[in-house]
């Protein structure tokens, strides 16, 4: 099943740059830093040995005994009376939960350092996102805020308390009113002590405020079916899949659980059925949704209402009142095809928009009744509660506050100072109201302007509860003590409220006694400690029922197009779209390091945010990559870099949200710029698109931290596509011819274990999920935005992005034709995980003179690192380019802004994986402590070890199940059926290195569309 496309991972490789070509001559990115290793601090440091066993041995002793006593510490006590449940050197499991999906997290010492997906999990059945696994290093932050706070200085928690219940107390008695502000509260015991304190302080409300709001497709629900939810999306049910720029695979609703839907209809098991569903995107950016489509049509944001109205039209087989033709007459029969679709797959079909358009929504509503899919792909009886916010009470208490009416205000997990659409305005009207209170965890845009500042708990030292999806409640309990001397929001709340139950720990306990545990048929104190096992309770589902469209659409249409009209752009302006970021969502992750340097998946670019734009466009105002332009739009400027984006609609500039914090901390402030502010409020709702300007600045251009053209593989062919008809036409077991080889090498047995490992790449979505998982449990130190630049990064396993192109229908294979062309909105993505491959003739083992790197008899392909000298022949020598190099203690070492440089943070390591030092190379050990303790288990059962006893960071995090990790020697395991596959093939086989993952490939379901 070869392919005979030709893949490109940058417009650097595609154009053949000069720089590229020079770069690319060199063996390594840049000279070794001599002068500056031996300036630097680098040699002055601590020694990282020494710095980790007083970690080990000191360090973690405040944490450890946090978790076991509430006792001060003031030196090391050794264990001779051990906590019951703690045994040095094991790991404990604790069930949490985290944004709704039920979790594990793992101790070691009474400290947390890993999260894992409960495998019970509604949501993602064992699979989380990388936002779930990153959050585990806040826990640890140093931004967070030692204590409470009253006019920015210290304060004790018992004066805090006599202050705010006066001062809440004399705004009762004056009548003013009092808001607590939050974003989306799922939590059934957190709503309740809402509702209680609002008891007892008759003029207070509760206002839901969500920086990326979902507020459009609630409030169409209202207007359509008297039900203001967010739906439950099957996305698993649907045959076909129609989406106007909604990301579901990105952070639209429910990341990790839309994967796991989306991918069951697409993976091995689907195709084995001769089966897989068709996805259709029309947006104006590139994002991880489109990206994976079958079929993607760039279309500029004032185009996808006309585009839903001829959709609708299409399918109703009428013709709604000014209705418009779309101005290409390629998406114009795109639009006619996907219609024909969707009403051959009814009752299994679905159409989602990301707009927050009320009456987009409502349209996309009609479509989907007249599709049949209410009760079998869309659920309004079992609704996901995971964005909940109010656009219009939002902006109307912001009135409020400006007529002087409020006269207290409280902000929990919301921040708007910083990401309200005006920022300013808003901090203007704060100053006059009397009472300001921040929950927040640091100091943050808001919690500045805040003359009280009570800081909340971090979740892991916390009791709570969450329900993300209707008759599902997960349980959240503490996993250390509070590190430091922070108190949930929940009892502050119920304190200040004269609550007559104080203690949360006891409130959430009342709350699952008396309407949860009876859900899931548990009662009392063994109900309760079968809750503290499983982690969650779930009801019985409520039947879905089927509901029809019976509103008029003639007014809703009319709005929809004279939206359309007024957002096209005219001569010399663009359409602005903003999005949330993939990495650091609206802000809330900015000082998280893992998130801040996972490169985004589309893109590639870490550490800031930049201007999209077509490179077909950019050619037109004479832009190039790096250009710094002034954006303006909505009485808002701000200048940011240019990065040319394949596949963003010609006409339109997209730049994502989240960037640009002040207040965020260390790692995150002045990362970026703030894009909030472009957001704009029109018939009740926030906006994320708007009409802008562009104005080169001139100057130097800035140099973008992206990681994607790091690793060339020089052309060679690295990625199997296909298409579903052309996979359906192959005879059932046929193989690709295999050539005569010749080893230089002799072949060894190994009699029990042959660890290897299979990759789907119909499953893998490019997420970066599995990256921050590796992060986590091997220690890979975080380097900055100037060492990615210079090629430094140290991610073990990265996510390569390749670009290929279809023009007239006809794949442009050769690179002279690529170089010809134009256009190149009709490009297809694939992604490809790329780690190191453990190859049986590994070329880096035969060159390492000190063999530092070295083959097991059990495949694996090793690292000594105390041998290794750093003569990186190795690296070289890799043809997958998956080794990494420690130029400099980055771990431990202030000139980097690491997550492990100081006390606290250094508690995340996992003392199961030795910390890397300078000189020293490093990169995947398929996670071989796991391999270990796997054995070790079984045999402590006195068991052999079965298939899925051991389950590698990555594998076990992926939400997709795209990584399938196991022992070839065992015919039964999912590997060897896996790599048994007609699909199966591995990267550079030609080299005979023969590498131990073998990767499936790429199937598309394309053909109808592509041939209309």
């Amino acid at each position: 099943m070869e392919s005979n496309k030709k893949y490109w991972k940058g417009l650097e490789e595609l154009n053949n740059t000069p720089e590229f070509v020079e770069l690319n001559k060199h063996e390594f990115a840049e000279p070794v830093p001599i002068e500056e290793v031996l300036s630097g601090n680098g040699l002055t440091g601590k020694t990282p040995r020494r710095n980790f066993l007083k970690t080990v041995g000191f360090g973690i002793g405040a944490v450890s005994l946090a978790a076991c006593q509430k006792t001060p510490v003031h030196k090391s006590i050794p264990y001779l009376i051990k906590p019951e449940e703690v045994t040095p050197g094991v790991a404990n499991y604790y069930t949490s939960s985290y944004n709704g999906h039920a979790i594990l997290v793992k101790t070691r010492e009474g400290r947390p350092i890993k999260i894992e997906g409960n495998p019970g999990d509604v949501l993602g059945q064992g699979g989380v996102n990388a936002q779930v696994q990153a959050s585990i290093l806040d826990l640890y932050n140093v931004a967070r805020l030692k204590g409470p706070m009253q006019d920015n200085g210290d304060v004790a928690w018992s004066q805090l308390d006599d202050y705010v219940k006066a001062e809440l107390g004399a705004i009762k008695a004056s009548g003013k009113q009092i808001r607590i502000v939050t974003s989306t509260i799922n939590s059934p015991s957190t709503l309740r002590v809402i509702s209680d304190f609002i008891a007892q302080y008759p003029t207070a409300k509760h206002v839901t405020y969500d920086a990326v709001s979902l507020t459009g497709i609630i409030q169409a629900n209202q207007n359509s079916f008297g039900k203001a939810v967010l739906p439950r999306y099957s996305f698993d049910k649907a045959d076909v899949i129609v989406s106007f720029g909604a990301d579901f695979l990105g952070p639209w609703i429910s990341q990790a659980e839309h994967m796991r839907q989306y991918v069951s209809n697409r993976s091995h098991e689907a195709l084995e059925g001769k089966k897989m569903s068709r996805h259709i995107q029309f947006e104006a950016r590139m994002s991880l949704t489109g990206s994976n489509a079958d079929v993607r049509v760039p279309i500029k944001p004032s185009e996808e209402g006309v585009a839903l109205v001829s959709l609708y039209n299409a399918i109703a087989g009428t013709t709604l009142p000014g209705t418009k033709k779309l101005t290409d007459k390629a998406t114009e029969n795109a639009v006619i095809i996907a219609a024909k679709e969707l009403v051959a797959a009814k009752g299994r079909a679905l159409v989602v928009a990301g707009t927050n358009d009320v009456a987009s929504q409502i349209l996309v509503n009609a479509i989907n009744s007249l599709l049949g899919s209410y009760g079998t792909t869309i659920d309004l009886d079992n609704p996901s509660y995971q964005y909940k916010g109010n656009d219009a009470e939002m902006v109307a208490f912001v009135d409020e506050m400006k007529a002087g009416q409020v006269g207290a205000v409280l902000f929990l997990n919301a921040n708007p100072v910083y990401n309200y659409y005006q920022s300013s305005a808003f901090a203007d009207a704060l100053k006059k109201v009397r009472l300001r209170i921040s929950f927040a965890e640091s100091n943050d845009e808001t919690a500045a302007q805040c003359n009280i500042v009570a800081p909340n708990s971090h979740y892991l030292e916390s009791w709570g509860d969450e329900n993300a999806v209707e008759g599902y409640y997960t349980i959240v309990q503490p996993t250390i003590n509070k590190v430091y001397d922070s108190r949930k929001a929940e009892e502050s709340l119920l304190v200040w409220s004269n609550n007559p139950v104080k203690d949360y720990y006891t409130y959430v306990r009342n709350t699952w006694n008396t309407t949860l545990l009876p859900q899931g048929g548990f009662a009392g104190q063994n109900g309760w400690e079968s809750l503290l096992q499983t982690g969650f309770v779930k009801a019985a589902a409520k039947p879905a029922g089927t509901y029809t469209f019976s509103r008029d659409l003639n007014a809703v249409a009319q709005t929809i197009l004279g939206q359309s009209a007024k957002l096209a752009a005219g001569e010399g302006k663009l359409e602005l779209e903003v999005f949330e970021s993939n990495t650091v969502r609206d802000g809330k992750y900015a000082n998280n390091p893992w998130l801040q340097e996972l490169p985004d998946p589309v893109s590639k670019v870490t550490w800031d945010n930049y201007v999209a734009i077509s490179p077909k466009t950019a050619k037109e105002l004479k832009l190039e990559e790096g250009d710094v332009v002034k954006v303006t739009a909505n009485n808002y400027s701000t200048e940011l870099p240019i990065l040319l984006q394949p596949g963003q609609a010609q006409g339109t500039i997209s730049i994502a949200l989240g960037y640009g914090r002040s207040k965020a901390g260390k790692v995150g402030d002045e990362v970026g710029k703030n894009a909030f502010p472009f957001l704009s409020f029109v018939n009740g709702t926030f906006r994320g698109t708007a009409i802008a300007k562009l104005e080169a600045v001139g100057g130097d251009k800035i140099v973008l931290a992206q990681t994607q053209t790091h690793h060339s593989y020089e052309g060679r062919d690295v990625i199997r596509e296909t298409t579903l008809q052309q996979f359906l036409k192959k005879p059932e077991g046929e193989k690709e011819e295999k050539k005569e080889t010749y080893d230089l090498w002799n072949d060894y047995d190994r009699p029990q274990y042959d660890w290897v490992m299979a990759i789907d790449l119909n499953a893998c979505t490019g997420c970066g999920a599995c990256v921050v998982a590796c992060n986590a449990e091997n220690n890979i130190p975080v380097v900055g935005r100037d060492e990615v630049r210079r090629r430094r990064e140290m991610h073990w396993i990265r996510i390569d992005r390749y670009y290929s192109f279809d023009e007239n229908g006809h794949n442009v294979t050769e690179e002279k034709e690529i170089n010809k062309l134009e256009n190149l909105d009709n490009v297809s993505v694939t992604f490809q995980p790329m780690l190191c491959q453990h190859c049986d003739h590994a070329p880096c083992e035969t060159v390492c003179p000190v063999l530092a790197t070295t083959h097991s008899s059990e495949g694996l392909n090793q690292m000594t690192y105390n041998r290794c000298v750093g003569t990186r022949y190795c690296a070289n020598n890799c043809p997958y380019k998956v080794r990494r190099f420690n130029w400099f203690n980055y771990w431990n070492d202030s000139r980097f802004e690491n997550y492990i440089q100081n006390d606290y943070t250094e508690l995340v390591l996992n003392p199961d994986v030795t910390t890397r030092f300078r000189g020293v190379m490093e990169k995947c050990t398929f996670c071989v402590q796991r391999i270990q303790a796997g054995k070790l288990n079984a045999k402590l059962q006195k068991r052999p070890l079965q298939d899925g006893d051991i389950k590698v960071a990555c594998q076990q995090t992926c939400p997709a199940n795209a990584i399938i990790f196991g022992n070839k020697n065992d015919p039964n395991s999912q590997v060897s059926k896996a790599l048994k596959s007609e699909r199966t093939y591995y990267v550079l086989e030609e080299l005979n290195v023969k590498p131990g993952i073998g990767y499936q490939t790429k199937v598309r379901n394309r053909d109808a569309v592509t041939e209309a």
